[in-house]
């Protein structure tokens, strides 16, 4: 399955076990849907959350045992009720999804977390019901994952962000580096902004390997798909650095020989 257009959504296919790969499949065009509504096009700000709206009201179905109305949710209800998964990580999705349309900056970390809370850590829960697996601690364990990948994401991404209006560096973080918006809009990369990121990549690594302990919990091709996922976020926050931080112009992407050294570094630990 490509994860290019929502990149947040830690498949790799490939390693799925089959029974899994359609409910996965669900969940991945449930989400992917759902963030088009809110990032891709021209529709003005209103009618982007009716739409999100509507995507609740379907959710409401499925959890009122009622048939809904579009075949992405019929689908997604059926792979809902075989594998009893929970209804408020898809509404917590929509929540975050809801969220970018009209919140564009972050005053502070504890801020951007919340968001992550419900943009990202969701789709780790539903894996984790999937897999069987969805104890407190995994859950904990996946939460500092998801998290960091999707902060990881944001500075991977800061340029495509900015063009869409979207600043997700926290802004006292911002004020205390002395990194201006200007300055994003720019792309200057000076010493100030290269602090401000080795700081910034700092911290989600920390985040990242704080779960790494979920890769040799979850066991068999499950706990390889989650060693990869780590090994690739870890290698895009590398490629960050081995950029000397300008993402401006060196936007950092896995190609297939980054694949050879994640899988190198995916042992069991």
């Amino acid at each position: 399955m490509s994860v290019d257009h929502y990149e947040n959504f830690p498949v790799a296919s490939v390693l799925l076990p089959k029974r899994l790969r359609k409910p996965v499949a669900a969940i991945y065009h449930f989400a992917r849907a759902a963030d088009d509504i809110a990032d891709e096009g021209d529709l003005p700000d209103q009618e982007r959350l009716q739409r999100l709206d509507e995507f609740r009201a379907e959710l409401t179905r499925i959890a009122d045992d009622q048939t809904p109305l579009t075949p992405l949710f019929i689908n997604l209800g059926a792979e809902i009720r075989q594998h009893s998964l929970p209804m408020q990580p898809f509404h917590d999705l929509l929540d975050a999804f809801s969220q970018d349309v009209v919140k564009k900056r972050y005053n502070d970390f504890a801020n951007l977390l919340d968001y992550c809370r419900r943009s990202a850590n969701p789709v780790g829960n539903l894996l984790l019901h999937l897999y069987g697996e969805a104890t407190p601690v995994n859950i904990a364990y996946s939460n500092a994952i998801c998290t960091s990948l999707q902060i990881i994401n944001f500075w991977q991404d800061v340029v495509r962000d900015y063009a869409i209006g979207r600043i997700y560096l926290p802004l006292d973080e911002l004020a205390q580096y002395g990194v201006s918006e200007e300055q994003i809009a720019q792309g200057i990369t000076d010493d100030a902004w290269r602090e401000l990121m080795k700081f910034q990549v700092d911290r989600a690594r920390g985040m990242m390997l704080a779960g790494k302990p979920l890769g040799s919990i979850l066991t068999g091709r499950i706990g390889l798909e989650i060693r990869m996922i780590i090994a690739g976020g870890l290698r895009i926050l590398d490629k960050l650095e081995s950029a000397q931080y300008d993402m401006f112009r060196h936007r950092p992407v896995l190609k297939p020989f980054d694949w050879v050294i994640m899988l190198g570094k995916s042992a069991p630990f």
